[in-house]
């Protein structure tokens, strides 16, 4: 475990990519090439809520309720960014797109489910690379609020 400067317990977790990847599910490959059940790995989808752009963070076993996660942050509709714009807000490319780090701070909701597990594994910000912490950190790190926005 290494301790970055907010002195947050982490542990890189490196995994080969298929270099073919497009189309595939960047977040399932990385459960299974790391051998981590897919409700501990977690996926950030960039949205648009009533224009503003908010981040969900849910279990690659699940996907973003998109009305869930407006009503998380008090909004009425959401759809998903544009993959360009996300990789150019978050300053990363499709599929290693980190909740942490990003160029600007976005609001983010993270899944309720992730306060249930001992750690949860999130992208450090490029393909074949996760990221495994306390739930509670990762919370408290993206200032996120938690609310029920995976659906299976």
């Amino acid at each position: 475990m290494a301790a970055g400067r907010t002195r947050t317990a982490y542990t890189l977790h490196p995994y080969e990519v298929d270099g073919d990847a497009d189309g595939h599910s960047y977040g399932t490959d990385a459960a299974d090439a790391l051998g981590v059940p897919r409700e501990r790995v977690f996926k950030t989808l960039v949205a648009e809520v009533d224009g503003v752009f908010t981040v969900g963070v849910v279990p690659v076993s699940t996907s973003l309720d998109l009305k869930a996660l407006a009503a998380a942050v008090g909004g009425k509709r959401a759809r998903m960014a544009d993959p360009a714009r996300a990789e150019r807000i978050t300053g990363y490319v499709r599929g290693g797109i980190s909740p942490l780090g990003q160029r600007k701070r976005l609001r983010t909701v993270v899944d309720a489910s992730a306060t249930e597990l001992p750690s949860v594994y999130v992208s450090a910000g490029r393909r074949g690379l996760q990221m495994e912490l306390a739930a509670a950190d990762l919370i408290r790190l993206t200032e996120a609020v938690t609310a029920p926005i995976g659906v299976s």
